[in-house]
């Protein structure tokens, strides 16, 4: 039987299909990695989920700041530094991995849970209503 971390519900969603469905993407991912870990096959896919992970992340950031750019959002600067530290820290935790100093725990599974659904709760949903009042109904 599958474990999961996180359950997508509707309260995550932002309003905008696109971005909405790029976070069940890593809500998923997340998902998968955790499953692993919980039957303790974790070893078997840590290493492509986890590339997997930073190179989706880093096209789902993009696309973000693409859209902060064309709608003029007010507090891109501050949401891309939140980005560009996730980033950071996920690659490092990956490298560090790599080189076997680091293990996966349920502590790392925690912070990409967490950050994941504060990020989306907080941060997304600020740009999420800023385009809203300016009208933008879809990216």
């Amino acid at each position: 039987m599958s474990k999961i971390l996180i359950n997508w519900t509707d309260t995550y969603s932002i309003g905008y299909s696109e971005i909405d469905n790029q976070h069940k993407k890593l809500v998923e991912m997340i998902n998968v990695l955790y499953n692993a870990f919980s039957q303790g096959a974790v070893e078997n896919v840590i290493r492509d989920i986890l590339d997997e992970m930073i190179k989706y992340t880093d096209y789902h950031f993009k696309n973000e700041e693409k859209y902060f750019e064309k709608y003029a959002y007010s507090d891109a600067q501050e949401h891309i530094k939140q980005h560009e530290e996730f980033v950071l820290k996920v690659t490092d935790f990956y490298q560090e991995y790599n080189r076997g100093s680091e293990t996966l725990t349920y502590d790392i599974m925690h912070f990409l849970r967490d950050w994941l659904l504060e990020h989306i709760k907080d941060s997304d949903r600020k740009y999420s209503s800023e385009f809203q009042e300016k009208s933008i109904v879809e990216l």
